[in-house]
Order: C-alpha cells, then structure tokens, then sequence
C-alpha cells in the first residue's frame, strides 16, 4: 500500500504533504494525555502488520490496521500512522520521504473517515451491534485506503490506471481479514476497557 519515491508527480505530493501537514497538526490537538500510550501501540501494530508482505502478482499487499487506529484514536490517528510510515521508511525504505505526506493521507484519512461513519455504532449498548460495526470500521477503512491510493496514481497519468485498478482488486482479501480482526478487537475491548471506545454503557448479553 506504499506508494514510492518518484511514482507521483509533483502536483499529487505536494497536495499529499500540505494535507498531511494539516492532519498530523489537527490530530495532535485532538489527542489526550491519556490516550498517548495507545497512541504507541497503535502506531507499533501498524509498523508490524505492514512489514508482512504478501506477494500477489507483480506487487504484494499486508495488513494495516488502520480502521482499528480510527475507532481508538479518532483524528489522532493522523500523527500514530505518520510515525510508523516514518520509521518504516527510515529503517526498511518502504515508501519514501517525498511521498511520506501523500501515504500518509492514503492511510490516516480513511482510518478517520470510517471512525465517524461507523464509532456510532461501535459505541451501542448492544455488544453484537458494536462487534458487527467494528468489523464494517476495519474493512471501510481498507477500502477507502485502496481507493485513495488507486485516486494518487490515477492523478498522476493515465498509464498507472491499471495499476490502480490491481491495487483495489488485490487488497480484497485484506478487507475481508482487517474486517474481521477489527470485529474481534472491539468485541473484547468492550468487554474488558469499553472505555477505550468511549463507550461507558453496560454491555447487554
């Protein structure tokens, strides 16, 4: 889901990296004292599952993790995910510095954009409502990353169009597994720190 150094032109990282900036900065305005710790774990889950490659034709796909960044760290989602593809690109040159801004857009912004469409639910008094929403949030947030990276190549020449498209077909199963494991996720943290959701309400059984 890395976009590299030298795929895009200059116009769609430039756009990248002023959104980015905009992100990082309201995320970390949005984000607590308290949630700093799972800030860190969130931002370590993701450099972890992303360094999994599958190969997959000429590319390859890995998990993210980013629906579930979402639903626990809201907007400051933007500056966790910003750190991991940092460091990834440091330590491993997954991606690069010049499209840091642009994979991080592709990456935090559908993790906050499924947050507000689906944390409603995730925070129902209903344990299975919260569980099925949770599970929607992981694979929403991949679909959304699949789009907005096929969007970046699409914008860039019309010959990265089919690459574009293998880029949404390949990540399928991604979405299906993310989904998945986010449903997982919430179900246990509601049973066991449902406040990490903002959700304070007596589970129903």
């Amino acid at each position: 889901m890395h976009i590299v150094d030298g795929a895009l032109s200059n116009p769609v990282v430039v756009t990248g990296a002023v959104l980015a900036v905009g992100g990082v900065a309201y995320g970390l305005k949005k984000l607590p004292m308290e949630k700093i710790p799972a800030a860190g774990v969130l931002s370590a889950a993701f450099f972890v599952a992303s360094l999994i490659h599958v190969p997959i034709g000429p590319s390859s796909v890995h998990l993210i993790m980013n629906g579930l960044a979402g639903l626990i760290l809201g907007w400051a989602a933007f500056p966790a995910l910003f750190v991991g593809l940092l460091l990834q690109a440091a330590f491993f040159g997954f991606g690069g510095v010049t499209v840091l801004g642009i994979n991080t857009v592709n990456i935090a912004l559908p993790a906050v954009l499924a947050y507000l469409v689906c944390i409603k639910g995730v925070r129902s008094s209903n344990l299975t409502t919260a569980t099925v929403w949770g599970g929607v949030c992981g694979a929403l947030s991949i679909a959304l990353t699949t789009l907005f990276v096929a969007i970046s190549l699409a914008m860039t020449g019309e010959e990265f169009i089919p690459a574009a498209k293998f880029v949404f077909f390949a990540h399928i199963p991604v979405l299906v597994i993310e989904g998945l494991l986010s449903a997982v996720a919430v179900y246990f943290l509601r049973l066991v720190k449902p406040e990490v959701l903002g959700a304070f309400e007596e589970v129903k059984r």
